[in-house]
């Protein structure tokens, strides 16, 4: 290496930053797992547990914009020590509280989000205390009468977290699509770039086995460069990730946040890293310079090549056959949802195909340049034909990555519409219950005007006895015909300006309040009105669970009686039921009546913070998954052009123009582009079908998702053929003419 010229150097230099950069994009991906087990152990150890003890404690979460929050009331019930949980050096008494951080920053910056915690603050929770730097939690000191379900604490940990940050189905989904989309594009760059200038250097080899090198010093010459280079490559990698987590850590992910310490790489993926990216090197080396060293006199006169092998494209056969086979019963309406085999045959047949592509490109390219070379009358298209024909393997080792970047894509969106359909309502529109005791005037005006609500209302419910019996009771919605029908599946028989009373088919109601019945509504000033019960009717389908439920009476609002007492009433906002807009209203909600209770109606707090932290790793598996696509193209087409330069010199002694040379480069790289993206967009797209068919979700086909696919690879050959122009140099170089 040190010998061979400024050629040689900087050769090595590029394995070195190639090394690097896949290095530091393995240790990202290896490091999330940590990341999240840190988080659930450091939950599960503050977890109450029931037990014997001289304290009380009860537990509420609630949304506190789109974030949980956590709150555990503790009340003693006589002197002496108490179970502590980690981060905490004593339990808060009697108006006391200890709050995590970001809980007291915004307290600092929201005053009225105090009466949600009731008290005086004495302290802050320890990071050994807390899931992350974002966590909302605090421990409140009250009164054994305070609390309303109280339990007597035993101690603090459990052997798991009942709240983790990622369920653990959806966690084996994300580490799949991860290695998908990351590892295995991965893989394949760290062989290219210890491929580098393979042409040239198994020339090198087999000179040296010429002049009497024996076959295994041969071999370790060429090992040495390699494994030194992704050796090297290695230790940068892997220090610059640790530099990148200090940052990220301040920093952060929508819906995850970690403290340095949590992303910081184990021994295990220190060793694979620091020794397997050297193996593989090693052992691409080693495959590489086979034919140099037993061959090498062919190599030094450029024998002819033998036709790449087609076992790659039997990969291709029972992964697609598993594929589409789930795929046809999806289209015959057989239910395959749920099940052990299907668990396991559908990841395996999306790696089958994934491994199929890369390897079975090479065989299908070259039997498609050998018909195009034939019938084709372009000069450059033929000459771009015969040389992909000869040696389809160099091309495809610029296409690879980006064809795996567009099936990773398509896996993806599929996983994301598979947890969007089990995080949240399948109704096009979402309700949130807000108690009118909690909001004043103001503040119902306000959360009226909150970007994404589409509609607030307010209901009643008739007066309850104090003596807890349970008695027929009627509700009242105030709405229009107009908003009924908005906000609803179907409403027929609704007449603007009369109460009306709903009534839903499907669903039977608790109370069914019968026409001429009469309904106690409770007053501000303690006194009661009477609503009768109207005979019209309204029939209509509600979406689930809502304030347009069957038996409420409709009440247009010119007909509200005046003076409703507001601890019978509820006020309902209504929006968009997309994850985005509802974390949008939740957090609108918080800014604006932070210490008033929401209900988010039909979804849980926890699901919509976890399909904000799959989102963000995903979009992060994606984006190094971009990284690492983009990397093994510049670097592929960059090491082919100056492969090719002996090449190129002999085009131009025969006379052939600066522009014929660039088209052949061109179509060079998009012909396996065009069939590696063509072949990764119906695989992917048919992974992705079979996969949301097993799901069990309502969405099977994802035709929407097909068109951003299509814009994706047309932006990918779009990009790569203008890369492609500036890697030709017409230019004599009488060092590249070949005299044997």
């Amino acid at each position: 290496m040190w010998r061979s010229g400024h050629r040689g150097k900087v050769r090595f230099l590029l394995m070195t930053l190639g090394s690097t950069l896949g290095v530091f994009c393995l240790s990202t991906v290896l490091t999330i797992p940590s990341i999240l087990t840190s988080h659930d152990a450091r939950t599960a150890a503050r977890e109450p547990t029931p037990g014997k003890s001289n304290v009380l404690y009860q537990e509420f979460r609630d949304p506190y914009g789109a974030q949980p929050l956590h709150r555990l009331f503790v009340a003693r019930i006589a002197p002496g020590p108490a179970p502590l949980p980690p981060g905490v050096k004593r339990l808060p008494n009697e108006g006391e509280v200890i709050i995590s951080p970001r809980l007291a920053d915004l307290l600092r910056a929201n005053p009225r989000s105090s009466g949600l915690i009731p008290g005086r603050v004495i302290g802050t929770i320890a990071p050994e205390g807390l899931g992350d730097t974002e966590d909302l939690y605090a421990y409140i000191g009250t009164t054994p009468a305070e609390l309303t379900d109280p339990k007597e604490l035993g101690s603090f940990g459990t052997g798991r977290s009942w709240r983790q940050i990622v369920d653990p189905s959806a966690l084996t989904v994300l580490r799949f699509t991860l290695g998908c989309i990351v590892l295995l594009p991965l893989v394949i760059y760290l062989s290219v770039c210890a491929r580098l200038s393979g042409e040239s250097r198994a020339r090198r080899l087999a000179a040296l086995r010429l002049v009497g090198l024996s076959v295994k010093d041969t071999l370790r010459v060429n090992a040495g460069e390699s494994v030194l280079a992704a050796s090297v490559g290695a230790v940068l990698g892997l220090t610059g990730y640790l530099l990148a987590n200090e940052l990220m850590s301040r920093i952060g992910l929508p819906g995850l946040h970690w403290y340095p310490a949590d992303g910081r790489p184990e021994w295990v993926t220190v060793a694979v890293c620091l020794l397997g990216c050297p193996a593989l090197a090693w052992f691409v080396g080693q495959f590489s310079a086979r034919q140099a060293v037993l061959s090498p006199i062919d190599v030094r006169r450029t024998g002819e090549r033998k036709p790449p092998k087609k076992f790659g494209v039997l990969l291709l056969v029972p992964g697609l056959g598993i594929i589409v086979g789930y795929c046809v019963l999806g289209a015959l309406g057989r239910d395959s949802a749920g099940g052990a085999a299907s668990s396991l045959l559908v990841p395996g047949a999306v790696l089958l195909t994934g491994v199929g592509l890369v390897f079975g490109l090479a065989p299908i390219t070259a039997w498609l340049a050998r018909r195009l070379g034939g019938v084709v009358e372009s000069l450059p298209m033929a000459l771009a034909m015969r040389r992909t024909e000869v040696d389809p393997g160099s091309s495809l080792r610029v296409v690879t990555g980006l064809v795996l970047l567009v099936f990773g894509a398509s896996l993806t969106q599929g996983v994301l519409i598979e947890l969007d359909q089990v995080s949240r309502r399948t109704a096009p529109v979402q309700e949130y219950n807000l108690r009118l005791s909690d909001v004043s005037q103001a503040q119902r005006k306000a959360l009226a005007g909150v970007p994404g609500v589409r509609m607030a209302t307010v209901s009643y419910s008739s007066w309850d006895p104090l003596d807890g019996s349970d008695v027929a009771r009627a509700d009242l919605v105030v709405g229009t015909c107009g908003q009924l029908a908005a906000y609803t599946r179907q409403a027929t028989g609704c007449v603007d300006g009369r109460v009306m009373q709903l009534h839903d088919g499907h669903t039977p109601s608790e109370y069914d309040p019968k026409a001429g019945e009469r309904y106690p509504f409770a007053l501000e000033d303690g006194r009661r009105v009477l609503l009768t019960v109207p005979a019209e009717r309204v029939d209509l389908h509600p979406w689930g669970a809502s304030v347009f439920q069957s038996g409420a009476l409709l009440v247009p609002p010119p007909l509200l009686p005046s003076g409703l007492a507001d601890a019978n009433g509820v006020l309902t906002l209504v929006s968009d039921a997309d994850p985005d807009t509802v974390r949008a209203v939740l957090d609108g909600i918080g800014r604006i009546a932070p210490t008033a209770a929401v209900e988010p109606v039909g979804i849980v707090i926890d699901s919509l913070a976890q399909l904000t932290v799959i989102r963000s790793l995903l979009v992060v598996g994606m984006a190094l998954g971009l990284v690492i696509g983009v990397a093994a193209f510049v670097v592929s087409a960059a090491d082919r052009a100056v492969e090719r330069r002996g090449q190129v010199t002999a085009l131009a002694l025969l006379g052939a123009r600066a522009g014929t040379l660039r088209m052949v480069q061109v179509v060079q790289v998009l012909v396996p582009l065009v069939v590696g993206l063509g072949a990764a967009i119906v695989t992917g797209w048919l992974a992705e079908s079979s996969y949301l068919i097993t799901g069990g979700g309502s969405v099977h086909w994802d035709w929407e998702g097909l068109p951003l696919l299509f814009a994706c690879a047309l932006g990918v050959l779009f990009a790569a053929g203008l890369a492609s122009l500036p890697m030709v140099r017409r230019h004599v170089d009488p060092e590249h003419i070949r005299r044997d």
